[in-house]
């Protein structure tokens, strides 16, 4: 048995998912016949099953991605365009976090939904590190705050984000601008072989984010984690990410204090057409 699996009873052979195949590994050599693979085609598949989504008459799965695996689409669930607009503008970056630990169960829920963000070549090679004890959380900002210090001291010359000596300043005040004192902290990572792994990386981490606000959770993006795990080694030994990851980025996490009751407005897009 080869990677397609058709159902004879099924399959119309009208040619939709060998049309729909993104590596061109479908082929079907007359109307009269079935979909079948090309020579070679199982070393080259991408695995990501727009073979079993497209066709209409649940005729085909896959040895890989198996159709009873591929939940089917509920119409009564699809959104419109006001809905997705509204669900879109109500993400707002939250820096103010209840005194309320995120689940552990509610934290990996969240992740495998974020497991369905595209990325290159359907690598999937995306993996995370997950923090939800405060006080892992304090040592992680105490030792980039440190870092950054390290950095002014040893070589004041150097061109510095204008926001280091603030952070530094408010840390050394009692507050934590660095991880707002959230109580989860969630880093989405990739190695060096995924292609465009930092962008891998930003969808999950939107994905992820996107979803935190069916449950009260609001989330933030931890850029300044983000530049102390390029040159802190410090650092980069208490959050331990997985060997060779060079593409990552931090998000903070959190059940939200703020509540929202507007859209704020952005600046209108600057489009070129060519």
């Amino acid at each position: 048995m080869g990677l397609l699996i058709i159902d004879e009873s099924k399959c119309k052979k009208d040619g939709i998912c060998v049309a729909e195949c993104p590596v061109a590994i479908i082929r079907q050599k007359d109307k009269e016949s079935l979909p079948e693979l090309v020579p070679g085609g199982e070393q080259v598949c991408l695995l990501c099953g727009h073979c079993v989504a497209v066709c209409p008459h649940d005729a085909l799965s896959h040895e890989k991605i198996p159709i009873d695996s591929c939940q089917p689409i509920n119409k009564e669930n699809v959104i419109n365009e006001e809905q997705a607009v509204q669900f879109l503008r109500s993400r707002r970056s939250v820096r103010f976090f209840k005194d309320k630990p995120v689940e552990k169960e509610t934290l990996q829920r969240l992740i495998e939904i974020a497991r369905y963000a595209p990325t290159g070549g359907n690598s999937q090679l995306i993996e995370w590190t997950v923090f939800n004890d405060k006080e892992k959380i304090h040592d992680i900002a105490d030792l980039t705050v440190d870092g950054m210090k390290n950095m002014l001291k040893n070589n004041p010359d150097e061109d510095y984000p204008p926001y280091f000596p603030l952070i530094i300043a408010a840390w050394d005040f009692g507050m934590d601008v660095v991880l707002r004192d959230a109580p989860a902290l969630v880093i989405a990572s990739a190695p060096a072989a995924a292609i465009g792994g930092i962008a891998d990386v930003s969808l999950a981490l939107s994905y992820l984010e996107l979803a935190t606000q069916t449950k009260g959770i609001g989330t933030c993006w931890a850029g300044i984690i983000h530049m102390g795990l390029q040159t802190n080694k410090s650092l980069q030994e208490a959050v331990g990410l997985p060997e060779g990851h060079v593409h990552h980025y931090a998000m903070m996490l959190g059940y939200a204090k703020p509540r929202y009751y507007r859209l704020p407005e952005r600046k209108l897009p600057k489009v070129h057409w060519k």
